[in-house]
């Protein structure tokens, strides 16, 4: 095994993919503030290598929540015509800014994560507040392609710039634009468009990011066993109380990295 892999960084990479398979959230959002902050690893750096953990573990921790949720597929492919090229943008407009990258990305980063973690409170309230599914033949939400396409757009901007929004800030978006849905077809619906979102912005830092293969793989050898417990939990922690604890992490998180 190469020296350069970190027992410490994997540590990080287990505790981050626990909360990952907790909630379903917080790949990106959790583990790029750690890198940057914890183990000042440069911003563009975390970005790149923490989008090719959440490719790995997203999926698994998606899969154990996708069983509350019923997609709305029609929603999905229009998320994704607008997310997909949007997060190669953002990782080209990282490339575009070179040396001035570093500079540019920790307000970015800070300000997203403090939107994460606003999200992840309104996450829970938007989707405790949905009608029934029962009530889904009698409402059922018509579908918007051009304003979902712009949503799309917006989340996979910033998922490609900072690694950070593919779950709850794009299920934000999908509350506000489809107040219809039931709770259950907008958690199915933002779990299964953010593999795509998040496979799409893991190629382009592949292809123009600066990918560390060694953090990577120093992190996923912690977050996959990680996010796998998480998810077997997941069932018996009380939501109520591990989604406070993210989002105060977070805010946190994004607060230092804005200097407040």
């Amino acid at each position: 095994m190469p020296t350069s892999l970190s027992p410490a960084q994997s540590l990080a990479g287990f505790i981050v993919g626990v909360a990952v398979g907790l909630t379903g959230v917080g790949g990106g959002a959790l583990l790029t503030p750690v890198m940057v902050l914890v183990f000042r690893v440069p911003a563009a750096v975390a970005v790149s290598s923490d989008l090719v953990v959440s490719l790995f573990i997203k999926p698994i921790g998606s899969a154990v929540h996708l069983r509350h949720g019923r997609p709305r597929l029609d929603i999905v492919r229009w998320l994704m015509a607008g997310s997909v090229p949007a997060a190669f943008a953002g990782v080209l407009l990282l490339r575009l800014l070179g040396d001035h990258a570093a500079d540019a990305l920790k307000p970015m980063l800070g300000v997203a994560l403090v939107l994460a973690a606003v999200a992840i409170i309104g996450k829970s309230a938007i989707v405790r507040r949905r009608r029934p599914a029962g009530e889904l033949e009698a409402a059922a939400a018509r579908l918007r392609p051009v304003p979902t396409l712009l949503v799309g757009a917006v989340g996979g901007l910033l998922v490609g710039l900072t690694s950070v929004g593919s779950g709850s800030l794009m299920l934000i978006g999908l509350a506000l634009l489809y107040p219809e849905l039931t709770g259950r077809e907008l958690v199915g619906t933002d779990l299964v468009q953010a593999v795509p979102l998040v496979a799409a912005a893991t190629a382009g830092h592949l292809l123009f990011g600066s990918v560390d293969a060694h953090l990577a793989l120093s992190v996923l050898i912690g977050a996959v066993p990680g996010v796998y417990l998480g998810a077997r939990l997941s069932s018996r922690a009380p939501d109520r109380v591990v989604r406070p604890i993210l989002s105060t992490v977070l805010a946190a998180s994004g607060l230092k990295l804005l200097g407040l």
